[in-house]
């Protein structure tokens, strides 16, 4: 299992709404989400500085990439391109991060 984790932004004022839109998380996004590899998602919000910090694990590095390729992954871009810093394909601006201690 690969460890994965990354942050994004969140616009100022919009932590009730993203909350919502992930307590519905569509029942498609999240059979694509398995679909392709992932498990034990979680995401989490500093709320002083508005930055979201997700972690997920996943079996394989190239299916996970092709997540952004499905309809289903779009749609949820756009979706969510009003509350967070996106890029121009909608998707959120994401900066991985590297890992630097793991204990099991």
């Amino acid at each position: 299992m690969i460890r994965k984790t990354f942050k994004m932004r969140l616009f100022e004022g919009k932590k009730v709404e993203y909350k919502k839109r992930h307590d519905k998380l569509w029942e498609e996004m999240k059979r694509m989400i398995k679909e392709y590899g992932g498990k034990n998602y979680s995401i989490f919000l500093d709320e002083e500085t508005n930055i979201l910090f997700g972690y997920i694990e996943v079996e394989n590095e190239e299916l996970w990439a092709k997540t952004g390729e499905t309809e289903i992954c779009k749609k949820w871009w756009k979706y969510m391109a009003d509350i967070m810093e996106t890029n121009s394909d909608n998707s959120p601006v994401t900066i991985e991060l590297k890992e630097m201690f793991h204990l099991d």
